[in-house]
């Protein structure tokens, strides 16, 4: 496809929702905006903010594909922008061929910005190597309407360029382009104390196989202000509900679970929207943990961040943008991980200073590919920053706290009006059901249940 691309007016993004979109932490959770992994909307919605220029219009797509809509968005829109993560992994073949499906009915440019491919530390493919006609269909279809294809680092570029793909660019992702070619990161005090507020993020798959439960539960005892920092839909259920149905609810070991001491001293959240996570990190000396984009959104606030590597996905992006980082399989047993340690090796230098070469990269490929962004086309995001300024959107979710009135009201209400509606729904299927003379059954959602449940619980504490 040629780069000469016009500028595109109405701009489809695939992302979980509109940052403008300040949704209740039930809703959002009912809805799971965060696409299970609240890490998702800090890069789509740096994409929104670089995309929102003088005359151009962004729309959130949503997260879920529907293949049936390719008629409508060619009719509508002048380009799809699908800002991804690790997409090329196992576990994601089923979204990433349906994603194809829709691509491959679009007539309009199709941008991809930031996509990578996911394997361990040594950067070994063949894990991926299942489902690598999947991949060839997603990226040729992308390169059969756009200009070129934005990987995520090195790995990805090399992954892709092995299968005989020749227009790869390495872009990083573009959260990081957040403040566009500003970045400012560097250490306020000489080293960590037990004073220091240090914030601390992990994954349940990192507790076994690389040890995190032990790393944070050493943090937890040498530094008194610690605060995890959850990600996950099953992080903000445990949370929110005290949800601990799922295979994650099993895992005690991690501070979002109610067995956990940090639980039961207040000191987790999960964030619904990146402009609180950001603005909450701006209170912190430092942050550590596996979590990528939990220690980019520290990066953004300003607040020094080493990323503990665990694959490959990681590793090529904390290479690609200088971020201070440690293989987590070369940092021995967790007990002997101090962020103070962390903290005194990190060094912000590369990352500063080779920033705005990196922005002017990332700008250069949406040129390429017909995207104007706000930095070089439009205010520098001064109108996006006051609409979202404007806005009232929910505090971090915090542990389930019987004492908070005002959270116990909030949460009720809503299960309350999902059970009334899920009663009235279930009673008109079930007349439908009679009408018909089928003798199946209408079973309540597992939505209905749930609230059921919870509502039971706190109404009636003792009844099991």
């Amino acid at each position: 496809m040629s780069s000469n691309v016009p500028p595109a007016r109405r701009i489809l993004l695939r992302s979980g929702k509109s940052p403008f979109d300040a949704v209740p932490v039930e809703e959002a959770l009912h809805r799971d905006v965060i696409a299970t992994n609240s890490g998702n909307l800090i890069f789509s919605d740096a994409t929104h903010k670089l995309l929102e220029v003088p005359g151009t219009e962004v729309v959130s797509n949503g997260i879920r594909t529907n293949v049936q809509a390719a008629g409508r968005i060619n009719e509508k829109y002048d380009a799809f922008v699908v800002p991804l993560a690790n997409a090329f992994r196992p576990s994601f073949e089923p979204q990433l061929t349906r994603l194809t499906q829709l691509i491959s009915r679009l007539k309009i440019p199709v941008v991809v910005v930031g996509v990578g491919a996911q394997t361990g530390l040594s950067y070994d493919p063949a894990r991926l190597k299942p489902m690598e006609p999947a991949v060839r269909a997603f990226v040729s279809a992308v390169l059969d309407r756009s200009a070129s294809i934005g990987v995520r680092g090195e790995f990805t570029e090399k992954y892709l360029k092995d299968m005989g793909f020749k227009d790869v660019e390495v872009i990083g992702c573009p959260s990081m382009f957040m403040h566009g070619k500003d970045l400012s990161v560097a250490k306020r005090a000489p080293e960590l104390t037990a004073e220091s507020r240090v914030a601390v993020n992990g994954s349940h798959s990192a507790v076994r196989t690389q040890g995190m439960d032990r790393i944070i539960a050493r943090a937890h005892e040498r530094y008194p202000h610690l605060r995890y920092i959850g990600q996950n839909l099953s992080d903000a259920l445990q949370l929110h509900w005290r949800d601990v149905s799922g295979p994650n609810g099993k895992i005690t070991e991690m501070p979002t679970h109610p067995d956990h001491p940090m639980y039961r001293e207040d000191k987790v959240r999960v964030y619904i929207d990146p402009i609180t996570w950001i603005d909450d990190l701006r209170e912190f000396d430092y942050s550590f943990g596996s979590r990528i984009h939990g220690n980019i959104a520290a990066l953004l606030a300003g607040t020094p961040a080493t990323v503990l590597c665990s694959d490959s996905r990681t590793l090529e992006l904390c290479r690609y943008f200088d971020i201070p980082h440690q293989r987590i399989d070369e940092l021995g047993k967790g007990e002997d991980v101090d962020p103070a340690k962390l903290y005194a090796q990190a060094d912000f230098g590369p990352l500063v200073n080779g920033h705005h070469e990196r922005f002017e990269r990332f700008t250069g490929f949406l040129d390429r590919n017909g995207l104007q962004n706000t930095f070089t086309h439009g205010d520098g995001g001064a109108a996006f920053e006051q609409r979202m300024r404007s806005l009232s959107f929910p505090a971090g979710i915090r542990p389930w706290n019987d004492a908070d009135p005002v959270a116990m009201a909030a949460r009720f209400g809503f299960l309350q009006n999902r059970i009334s509606k899920l009663t009235a729904d279930n009673a008109k299927l079930k007349q439908e059901l009679a009408r018909s003379g089928s003798k199946a059954v209408a079973a309540p959602s597992s939505v209905y249940r749930r609230a059921r449940r919870v509502v039971g619980k706190a109404l009636h504490p003792g009844r099991p």
